[in-house]
């Protein structure tokens, strides 16, 4: 039986390329810890900065197959890492750009009638759509938009796993972008942080 702790990560690219799971796991127990570090000294959050080793873990098993690393292991995740982590960043400017811009026109447009018509006829709509996902998905969807309770505290009040918790929460957002279109994503944000 092979002792997995003993190899070097050439060896164990080398495994993980034959779909072995003892190989991957080897290899997320080795450096985990040192990208979650990693990460969250340049997001400062904890639980996102899990959530990016977490898909850079993903990514890596998904792509086992066709795996290419010139320099070794350790730089070709702590890239990936730091990737994420800029993907990120720019996601956040993007978005935050857009709450700013669509806060300012409400302010703006906040007296008018027509307005307000317009925005209950979109909660009614938001709401529908909610109401419309499986029970647990919307349970995770609201606790965490509604009461603004991080994945850790969803999955004890709900008595599920917090890998659970985070992939329930993925599935709703892209139910609702499916019927309600990228930009009603950024309202749903929206509705409830006004």
């Amino acid at each position: 039986m092979t002792d997995y702790k003993e190899l070097s990560d050439v060896e164990l690219v080398d495994l993980l390329r034959t779909s072995d799971h003892s190989a991957f796991n080897e290899i997320v127990k080795r450096y985990s810890g040192l990208l979650i570090n990693f990460a969250y000294r340049r997001v400062a959050d904890l639980p996102l900065s899990e959530d990016i080793v977490c898909d850079v873990w993903a990514d890596l098993w998904e792509k086992r197959l066709e795996l290419v690393i010139h320099k070794g292991l350790e730089p070709f995740i702590f890239t990936a890492v730091r990737n994420r982590v800029l993907d990120h960043h720019r996601h956040q400017k993007v978005s935050q750009k857009y709450i700013d811009n669509f806060r300012d026109f409400l302010s703006e447009e906040y007296n008018k009638t027509d307005h307000l018509v317009r925005y209950n006829d979109l909660l009614t709509l938001i709401e529908r759509e909610i109401a419309a996902l499986p029970e647990n998905m919307r349970k995770v969807f609201e606790l965490n938009r509604k009461t603004d309770m991080t994945r850790k505290e969803i999955a004890l009040s709900l008595n599920m796993p917090e890998n659970s918790v985070k992939s329930n929460m993925q599935r709703a957002l892209r139910m609702l972008r499916s019927q309600l279109g990228h930009f009603l994503i950024i309202l749903i944000y929206l509705v409830f942080e006004i």
